[in-house]
């Protein structure tokens, strides 16, 4: 395989904002000294994760990493339901990559599945194993985090800023005092 891409997502679980998936393409010999620390997102701290998603805009910029991220609203989620606008942000995100799929091997967390043509592995807990899905970790919850900041802005009754859409017990009680907002996932919010 010349290629390695890893695919992650983050926002699976929140009450509020979109679903974003990450994905990274390497070469299959990359030099992991270019990018150092990376782990699964939610095991290194928010300056960290920014650090290493500047390095991997700076890389692509270079022409030695390749990324996609992709969001899918709320308002999709709800009307779709999460599994397959995790699909669809995968299925967009490797367009973007323009891949041919016989030079490539996709690793994925969890249990997220690229299109059969490709060939894959999904790995348990892979972005705190696998580098690459880390990255992708990474990618995905910057890119996802600097959105519900901006939310943040447009609704600061929730406490979006430390929560980041999360069902926190404040996030909650602001659900119940303020009802939801357009970024709300009104399926995930049922029992309001």
């Amino acid at each position: 395989m010349q290629w390695i891409i890893g695919i992650d997502e983050a926002g699976r679980g929140p009450l509020a904002g979109p679903v974003t998936v990450g994905l990274v393409k390497i070469p299959a010999n990359f030099d992991w000294e270019l990018v150092l620390g990376v782990n699964d997102s939610k095991k290194i701290s928010e300056k960290k994760r920014e650090v290493i998603f500047e390095n991997v805009r700076e890389l692509s910029k270079q022409g030695l990493i390749e990324y996609s991220v992709k969001s899918v609203s709320a308002k999709s989620i709800d009307a779709k339901g999460i599994a397959l606008a995790i699909v669809r942000a995968i299925e967009a995100g490797l367009e973007d990559l323009k891949l041919n799929s016989a030079d490539v091997a996709i690793k994925l967390d969890g249990s997220l599945k690229a299109p059969e043509q490709f060939t894959q592995e999904t790995i348990i807990g892979g972005d705190g194993k696998e580098p690459v899905i880390g990255l992708a970790s990474i990618m995905a919850k910057v890119t996802r985090d600097r959105y519900m900041l901006e939310q943040d802005k447009k609704y600061p009754q929730y406490g979006i800023a430390q929560h980041k859409g999360y069902g926190t017990k404040a996030h909650r009680e602001a659900i119940v005092k303020h009802g939801l907002s357009p970024i709300h996932r009104q399926s995930y919010c049922r029992n309001f």
